[in-house]
Order: structure tokens, then C-alpha cells, then sequence
């Protein structure tokens, strides 16, 4: 039987992939938007999370909610104020949903929020599941209040699954439009040392991951949303050049150049994240593309 969704973010990249997936699941869809726009067979909503604004019809009858909205983490150097946007950004709305939740009375049974994998932070060759510890830079402060914000619907009795997501591979544009804009320049080379742990996954997969969420109610808490076979930053490196047919330079980008350029941000390609993805495999989640070759082929077809 079909579900009553509520989607926050429904135009970024996941979002906009995730809409049509569970309409043909056989779904109902409505969205919260900041500005008022079409998308096909779905209800829009208004909301303004600074303003402290939402369209409170948009819960009637509501009984699942994906969070996805926040301020893209890459789009704008990490100022203290821009900092301070990205974790607003994320915990401000998810404390503005369950606030409506509770003035609307809405039949809410769960609440899935998209998180991260820097909540562990750089953590070189150490294997982190869901039980590892937190990491304590930034993007791990973020991502700690995130899944704090979200997990306030327990206390209303709604079962709360966070999806801590990997490095997005989609032709639709993402992580790697940025990774291989300068591989297509033939600028690639392996950054830093080359030797950080890349969590990547398919966005099919990511799509897969949150379909599941919402139509098996056994899943509950965190889950580590990466392909089962982790690479290292030259090897993917490599492999995107190989798809693109463009050589890879035979050094690496310093680390130094790339704190000097970024700043504190450059932790976003630095850092080294061994990720387990068994939880997601003992629930009977199967992954579409496990190995990193099978995913750039489809892509770069």
C-alpha cells in the first residue's frame, strides 16, 4: 500500500531522482519548496526556514517524511557565517518539521534524513561502521547536530533512520562533475597523497537506499549509504581519466596547495573515510553497482 511522503530538498540532486522513484513504487508525493515550482503529479509546499514559516497543509495525512534540504556543503568557501548556514540549514528545518508535526497532530510513523560520512571525520585506514566514534573537524560537528536534530522524532515516537551518504557518482552532475572537469582539461592527477579512502556510491543506489528506508519499517538508526568496495583517491582518479580517455599527471596535488586554495574546506577531498556498508547488506539491501568500474561505465556510456 502506497505511502503519504513528505519530501524537503526534492529539487537537489538526490531529491529530484527520488520523486519519480517512489511515485512508480506507487507513492503519494508532496514537497516543501522555498520558492513555489512544477513537478509532475506532486503537491508543493512553501516553507522559509529562517523566517521560521510552513505551510501547514502540507502534513494532512502524512505519514512519512525524507529530509533532504541543506545548504550544498561544497557551493561557497567556509566562512564563520557560511559555516554557520550549513548547520542551520540542517537542524533549523528538521526542528521546524517536527514543530508542524506537533501543531498538525500528522500521522507521522517515520522520519529519514539524509546525513553524511564526514561524521567520522578523517580517519585514515581505520574501517568505520556505524558504531565507530565521531570525528571532530567540522563536517563531523555538522553532520553530529544533523543526526541530533533528526532523532528528536523518538521522542514522538516516529522511527528515525539517518542515511550517512557517500561520494554521489551520477552523470546528473554532483561530486564528480567537479572530479572530472579537470581530468577532461587534462589537469587530473591524485590529490594529496593519493592514498584517502573514497566512500563512493551509484546514485541509483543512493535512490535504492531511501527507497528501502521508507517500505521496510525494521530499518532504524544510522546507515553507511557506500558501495561495498571502497577505492583510494588515485585509483578513482585513474578510473575516471580511463572512461574519459584522458591521461592522469604522473604527480600528485599537494596537500598544501589545496589548503591554500580551499582553506578549511579542502578536508572535502583530503580526508579519508573506510566506510563499511554491511549493515545496509544485512538488512538484504543489493546493491546495483558494487564495483566502481560497472558504475563509470553506465555513466560515461
Amino acid at each position: 500500500m502506497g505511502k503519504n511522503i513528505l519530501i524537503t530538498g526534492a529539487t537537489g540532486l538526490v531529491g529530484r531522482t527520488l520523486v519519480p522513484a517512489l511515485q512508480k513504487q506507487g507513492h503519494n508525493i508532496a514537497v516543501l519548496s522555498r520558492k513555489q515550482t512544477e513537478i509532475k503529479d506532486v503537491r508543493v509546499f512553501l516553507w522559509d526556514v529562517y523566517k521560521e514559516k510552513i505551510d501547514k497543509k502540507a502534513f494532512e495525512g502524512i505519514d512519512t517524511i525524507i529530509h533532504l534540504a541543506g545548504e550544498g556543503i561544497a557551493d561557497k568557501k567556509w566562512t564563520v557565517e557560511r559555516k554557520k548556514q550549513l548547520i542551520d540549514s540542517r537542524v533549523r528545518s528538521a526542528d521546524l518539521l517536527y514543530k508542524a508535526v506537533k501543531e498538525t497532530n500528522a500521522p507521522v510513523k517515520s522520519f529519514i534524513s539524509a546525513s553524511a560520512v564526514g561524521f567520522y571525520g578523517d580517519r585514515n585506514e581505520e574501517i568505520l561502521t556505524e558504531n565507530s566514534l565521531p570525528g571532530n573537524d567540522f563536517l563531523a560537528e555538522c553532520c553530529i547536530k544533523w543526526e541530533k536534530a533528526a532523532e528528536e522524532g523518538a521522542k514522538l515516537g516516529i522511527r528515525v533512520v539517518k542515511i550517512r551518504i557517500g561520494l554521489i557518482l551520477s552523470k546528473e552532475g554532483g561530486a564528480l562533475a567537479a572530479m572530472d572537469k579537470p581530468i577532461k582539461l587534462f589537469a587530473g592527477a591524485p590529490l594529496g597523497s593519493g592514498k584517502q579512502w573514497m566512500p563512493w556510491i551509484h546514485l541509483q543506489d543512493i535512490i535504492g537506499i531511501f527507497s528501502k528506508a521508507v517500505n521496510d519499517t525494521e530499518l532504524s538508526g544510522a546507515y553507511n549509504a557506500c558501495a561495498p568496495v571502497p577505492v583510494t583517491n588515485k585509483l578513482l582518479t585513474k578510473r575516471i581519466a580511463h572512461y574519459l580517455n584522458r591521461p592522469v599527471w604522473p604527480f600528485n596535488v599537494p596537500q598544501f596547495a589545496l589548503k591554500a586554495l580551499l582553506g578549511e574546506m579542502s578536508i572535502l577531498p583530503l580526508m579519508s573515510n573506510n566506510t563499511s556498508s554491511q549493515k545496509i547488506l544485512n538488512t538484504g539491501y543489493q546493491f546495483s553497482f558494487v564495483n566502481l568500474d560497472d558504475a563509470l561505465k553506465e555513466i560515461y556510456k
